[in-house]
């Protein structure tokens, strides 16, 4: 009868952002243009790190792997919803919403533990120059390149196996523009009590947890540099400070979002686009207009 029960819902529908057809082409036109900056932008980012020998620190190599992240990121639902803010096209298979849950918690959780391995090479950096290049040698680089993905595999999986084992007869309504575990757990036809504590300490302790540790990391380096604030170094803090504005755009949404069991408010759709979104086209012009290697970088390959 639960088998019976599950195979009964075949698709979901997304309400997006807004009824009114004039919001509607709005939020078309602003989706648009974010989604072509952030394609334009992290791949004009990749390109210069892989084309200028100069820019082979591991810190740029890092941020090529964040630029990659970001692209993939957005394209989990940004077409989706170009589609449907164009064409009204709702629908969404069942089987098309558990593969845009999945990848999307598969990129979100890998930019996040990407975010940690960037403050912690900021940190020995800073903190501890002497081992830099012995502690962030390339083949360390690409190990914890690895480890954040692979970690984010392990998360992504469990929230979709979770979501998974839920039966759906009931409705197929989803409050949202994409398929998050929070709006389709409401729709499941059992007690998702435990499931949403479950998923809450998932994805919310992560958030949290890459949070806290990435606070502590720049908490560090201040106290390091408080003492003897040199040229280097105020280039080093002016480095970090683009950290922390990414760091801000895109955890604190997510503990907002996710630090919750599913039933105790409804997450609002537009914090949501701060993540999803906004973040993603902010990375690009963060990193290279406090940047003056990618400044020069940019120059001369304009000039090429």
């Amino acid at each position: 009868m639960a088998q019976d029960n599950f195979s009964r819902v075949t698709e979901f529908i997304l309400l997006g952002l807004s009824d009114t057809r004039e919001l509607q082409l709005l939020f078309f036109t602003l989706f648009l243009l974010a989604y072509a900056m952030v394609l334009l932008g992290n791949l004009l980012i990749i390109v210069i790190v892989r084309t200028d020998p100069k820019l082979s620190s591991p810190l740029y190599f890092l941020l090529c792997n964040l630029s990659f992240i970001d692209i993939c990121y957005t394209s989990v639902t940004a077409p989706k919803v170009l589609v449907a803010l164009l064409w009204g096209h709702k629908a969404i298979a069942f089987e098309g919403c558990m593969t845009q849950l999945f990848f999307l918690h598969f990129v979100g959780s890998s930019e996040m533990f990407l975010l940690t391995v960037m403050a912690f090479d900021r940190y020995t950096a800073i903190c501890r120059p002497l081992h830099y290049t012995a502690i962030m040698a390339r083949r360390a680089c690409w190990a914890l390149v690895t480890a954040c993905w692979l970690g984010g595999f392990i998360h992504s999986i469990v929230q979709t196996v979770l979501t998974l084992q839920l039966p759906f007869c009931g409705p197929n309504t989803i409050h949202s523009y994409f398929c998050d575990v929070l709006p389709v757990i409401r729709l499941a036809c059992a007690d998702t009590t435990l499931t949403e504590w479950l998923m809450a300490s998932n994805s919310g302790l992560i958030s949290l947890g890459c949070f806290l540790v990435l606070v502590a990391s720049y908490v560090l380096i201040l106290a390091k540099i408080r003492a003897r604030l040199s040229q280097g170094h105020w280039k080093a803090l002016s480095t970090c400070a683009s950290h922390v504005m990414v760091v801000t755009l895109l955890f604190v949404p997510c503990i907002l979002t996710y630090l919750r069991p599913a039933g105790t408010s409804p997450s609002s759709k537009y914090v949501c686009v701060i993540y999803t979104t906004f973040s993603p086209m902010m990375n690009p012009l963060i990193y290279t207009l406090r940047s003056n290697e990618m400044k020069e970088s940019l120059w001369r390959l304009w000039k090429r």
